[in-house]
C-alpha cells in the first residue's frame, strides 16, 4: 500500500478521534448534565496538564527504547478504553479526572504522529517540508468530519460523541501496528552522560538562542490556540439568549460554523511549503500572529445576522494563524535538529504549545474574564472579551521580530533536507 495513503489514514483518523468531543464536549456537559461552568474550565486544563509531560515523556521514549508506531498504538487503545467509560461518569469531579487520564494517553500521540510520519516519508526517499502537509491536511479532514457526524447525527449534547470517539481510536490504536517501523535512534547515542543516558537531549536545544526564543513564542502562541477552543463554541451559543438571534443559522449549528476554521486549514497547509521556503520561519510564524489579531477582532465586532461574515472570515483566518505556528513549527524543528532527538524534540515543542501555552492560556483566560468581563448574571462582555485577546496577540507580533534574530537561509534549508534523506 502506497506509504502516503497510510499517513493519510493515519492523520484522518488522529484528528477524528479529537474532532468528535473537543468543540462538543461544553453542549454535553451544560444541556446533557447540567454541571457548573466553574467546573467546565478546568476539564479544557487537562489537556494542558497532560501536555507538559507526556508528549516529551513518550519523545523520550520512542528515541530510546520503543518504536514509536508501537507506543502510539498502545496509547490510542488505553485512550479507546477511556473514553468509552465516559459517559458512565455521573459527578463532575470524577469526570475531570477520566478525561485528563484520556488527555494523558492522547496528547502524547499528537506528535508521535508526527514522528511516524517524518520518519516514514525520509525512509521513502520524501521531502518532509514538500510532502508532509499534504498528509497532515487529512488530519484536518478527519477533525471536520467528526464534527459534522457529530452534528448531523443529533449528538452534540449526547454521550454517543464519546462512543464515536471510542471505537476510531480503538481502530486507530490496532491500524498503528501495521505502520512502517520507526525504530528508537537516541539508543545509538554513545555519550556516556547523564543527559544522554536519562534521553534529556531535546531539552539542551534551550541553550541555543534561537530554539529558546522559538519554544517561548510558541508557549505564547499556543495560549492563544487555547482561547479560541474554550470559547469560540461558547461565544456562538451566546447569541441564542438575545431573542432576534435565536433562530439563525450561526447559532442553531454552532459547530458547523466553527468547522469553516478547519476547512480553512487544509488550504493553509498546502500554502506552507511555499511560505516556509519563500520567507522563512521568522516571516511565518509572524503571519501567525498577525492572523491571530484578526481571528479575534473580528469576533469582537461580529454578530449572527449582518456580522456573520466577519464570524466566517474569522474563522477562514483560523487557518493561517494555527497552521502557520503549528505545522509549520513543527517541521522547522525537523530541519533543524539530530534526527537521535526526533521524538523528544517534536514532543518538546508539543509540551510548550499544549502543554505550558494551554494552561497559561486556560488559567490567564479564566481569571480574567471572570474578574472583568463577567456581569451579575453571568452573561460575558464578549466585545471586550476578543478584544482583550486580539491585543495579547497584537503585542507578541510587534516584539517578535525583534527578538527572533533567525536568519532564512533557503541553501541551508535544502542542504539540510538533502543530508536528512
Amino acid at each position: 500500500m502506497n506509504i502516503k495513503f497510510r499517513l493519510v489514514l493515519m492523520n484522518f483518523l488522529q484528528f477524528f478521534i479529537w474532532g468528535s468531543w473537543l468543540i462538543t464536549i461544553g453542549v454535553y456537559w451544560f444541556q446533557n448534565k447540567h454541571w457548573s461552568g466553574a467546573e467546565f474550565g478546568a476539564i479544557f486544563s487537562t489537556m494542558g496538564i497532560a501536555s507538559i509531560f507526556m508528549p516529551a515523556l513518550t519523545g523520550i521514549i520512542s528515541d530510546r527504547f520503543i518504536n514509536a508506531e508501537k507506543l502510539y498504538g498502545i496509547l490510542h487503545i488505553l485512550g479507546a478504553m477511556v473514553l468509552f467509560s465516559l459517559p458512565q461518569i455521573e459527578n463532575p469531579s470524577a469526570f475531570f479526572w477520566v478525561i485528563l487520564l484520556n488527555m494523558i494517553f492522547y496528547m502524547p500521540t499528537l506528535s508521535l504522529s508526527i514522528t511516524v510520519a517524518y520518519s516514514a516519508l525520509k525512509g521513502s526517499g520524501k521531502d518532509v517540508v514538500k510532502d508532509y502537509p499534504p498528509v497532515r491536511i487529512w488530519g484536518t479532514i478527519g477533525f471536520i468530519a467528526a464534527l459534522w457526524v457529530v452534528s448531523l447525527s443529533g449528538n452534540e449534547a449526547s454521550s454517543n460523541q464519546f462512543y464515536i470517539a471510542s471505537a476510531v481510536s480503538l481502530a486507530l490504536g490496532i491500524y498503528a501496528f501495521t505502520l512502517p517501523k520507526c525504530p528508537p535512534l537516541g539508543k545509538e547515542v554513545t555519550t556516556k552522560s547523564f543527559v544522554n543516558a536519562l534521553g534529556l537531549r531535546a531539552f539542551t536545544l534551550f541553550k541555543q538562542k534561537k530554539f529558546a526564543v522559538f519554544f517561548i513564542f510558541s508557549m505564547f502562541l499556543g495560549a492563544a490556540l487555547q482561547l479560541t477552543n474554550a470559547y469560540g463554541d461558547t461565544f456562538l451559543h451566546d447569541f441564542k439568549n438575545i431573542p432576534e438571534y435565536q433562530d439563525l443559522l450561526a447559532v442553531k449549528y454552532p459547530a458547523i460554523i466553527m468547522s469553516i476554521s478547519q476547512i480553512s486549514e487544509t488550504l493553509f497547509i498546502l500554502a506552507i511549503p511555499f511560505f516556509l521556503r519563500k520567507f522563512g520561519i521568522k516571516y511565518v510564524m509572524l503571519f501567525s500572529m498577525l492572523a491571530w489579531v484578526l481571528r479575534f477582532g473580528l469576533f469582537a465586532f461580529a454578530d449572527p445576522a449582518g456580522g456573520l461574515w466577519m464570524i466566517i472570515l474569522s474563522c477562514i483566518v483560523y487557518g493561517m494563524a494555527f497552521d502557520f505556528f503549528n505545522i509549520s513549527g513543527s517541521l522547522f524543528v525537523e530541519t533543524q535538529i539530530d534526527e537521535k532527538i526526533r521524538g523528544s524534540a517534536q514532543g518538546l515543542f508539543m509540551m510548550m504549545v499544549n502543554g505550558f501555552g494551554a494552561l497559561f492560556g486556560s488559567f490567564a483566560s479564566g481569571f480574567i474574564i471572570d474578574k472583568f468581563f463577567t456581569f451579575a448574571d453571568q452573561s460575558k462582555d464578549w466585545h471586550n472579551i476578543w478584544i482583550t485577546f486580539a491585543s495579547y496577540t497584537l503585542v507578541l507580533a510587534i516584539i517578535f521580530p525583534f527578538i527572533f534574530k533567525y536568519k532564512h537561509n533557503k541553501a541551508e534549508l535544502q542542504a539540510i533536507e538533502a543530508m536528512n534523506h
